[in-house]
């Protein structure tokens, strides 16, 4: 049996965390930020979790992770 191949796009966008859970950066915060306010900028940072619905197809394209 071959082994499975991991999606290198989805390896690059996701990491697993310890508990299990997968985490992922937040979208809105690469360009045109002039017009963004300096709130909505600041909410953006760091990274936050995957919905409950797609972490099925995530895990699917992580298979060694």
């Amino acid at each position: 049996m071959p082994k499975m191949k991991t999606k290198s796009g989805a390896a690059k966008r996701f990491k697993v965390r310890a508990s299990g859970g997968i985490k992922r950066s937040q979208a809105f915060k690469r360009h045109i930020l002039t017009k963004k306010t300096t709130k909505s900028k600041r909410q953006l940072r760091g990274m936050t979790g995957v919905h409950a619905a797609d972490e099925k197809l995530i895990r699917a394209m992580l298979p060694y992770a």
